[in-house]
């Protein structure tokens, strides 16, 4: 079960970098937000994958969470800057 969560973070971080043609090195901060991020295994998982590169988690993530909703929403929605 361990395996196959480790396997499930890992590759959807891979995947959002290669979707962003991004490598890992180019990352400049990792900021967590949302529920799981929570989790001391899943801060590990990250820690490792990025090189034990500092994580940022002094952010409101809930906050966080909520503008970065609204702005999809935004952009989805044909209104794609905010005021």
């Amino acid at each position: 079960m361990l395996a196959f969560f480790n396997k499930c973070i890992i590759e959807h971080v891979e995947n959002c970098l290669k979707d962003g043609n991004m490598h890992k090195n180019n990352v400049d901060d990792i900021v967590l937000v949302g529920g799981s991020t929570r989790i001391p295994r899943v801060q590990q998982l990250l820690g490792e994958f990025f090189d034990w590169k500092p994580l940022c988690k002094s952010i409101n993530a809930d906050e966080a969470v909520a503008y970065g909703a609204a702005v999809l929403a935004a952009n989805l929605g044909g209104s794609g800057h905010l005021r």
